[in-house]
């Protein structure tokens, strides 16, 4: 990993009668990465995206797809969501039973490993998987629903992830999902966040390519 942060727009938020435009969009800007938020009105209230759509993305993007699964019992799809085309898929903390064995399945298929946090879960839990994943994803928002205002205590989280990542020797990416936009963006990135996940931000804006510019362009962590 490298000293630039990456930027990840989140479909959610995209109009969902043009994703083909919103993926061309994304290829011809400074986008890294395509978040692609999976909720299954259990994990969270709320229902968006299957295996189709993120088909029909993987044959337009060319930017890895960041599969990021607030839903129930993910091991049970693990494989089928990589079949479908994700090059990351994150899992969440409080929805698996066997979090070491999900992380290790996921590797073992060739992707990169996620495990994200909702707001109120601490990180002193991760210690011990942190040599297993490629990021950490801490929700910012309460999970569910996008254009969410940001939870402002997720920069003191960021920090003390940061600190135990830095310990352990430990080179994950740290990234936030829910409320980013320009306002707070350089502060996450001064706390030690390295990947800006933005929907409304980035998909509300009058010029989405020039708003994912200015998220690119910030100035570069002060952690490294």
């Amino acid at each position: 990993m490298n000293s630039s942060h990456l930027v990840a727009p989140s479909v959610l938020a995209a109009d969902f009668l043009k994703l083909g435009e919103a993926a061309e969009m994304m290829n011809q800007s400074q986008a890294d990465w395509v978040h692609f938020d999976v909720m299954d009105g259990h994990f969270v209230p709320n229902i968006s995206f299957g295996f189709p759509l993120l088909t029909a993305l993987k044959r337009v993007s060319k930017l890895p797809l960041d599969v990021h699964l607030m839903i129930s019992e993910p091991s049970r799809y693990l494989q089928a969501f990589r079949d479908h085309g994700a090059d990351q898929i994150t899992i969440h903390w409080e929805a698996e039973r066997h979090v070491d064995r999900a992380l290790h399945a996921i590797k073992d298929m060739g992707a990169m490993a996620g495990i994200a946090l909702n707001p109120a879960t601490p990180v002193d839990g991760l210690k011990h998987i942190l040599p297993l994943v490629d990021t950490v994803l801490l929700m910012s928002v309460n999970p569910g629903f996008g254009g969410q205002k940001f939870i402002p205590y997720t920069l003191e989280k960021v920090r003390q992830l940061r600190l135990m990542m830095q310990e352990a020797g430990v080179k994950a990416h740290i990234e936030i999902d829910g409320g980013v936009d320009i306002s707070n963006a350089g502060a996450l990135l001064k706390a030690g966040a390295d990947v800006l996940v933005a929907g409304s931000a980035v998909f509300k804006a009058e010029d989405p390519i020039d708003m994912i510019r200015q998220l690119k362009t910030l100035p570069q962590n002060q952690w490294v």
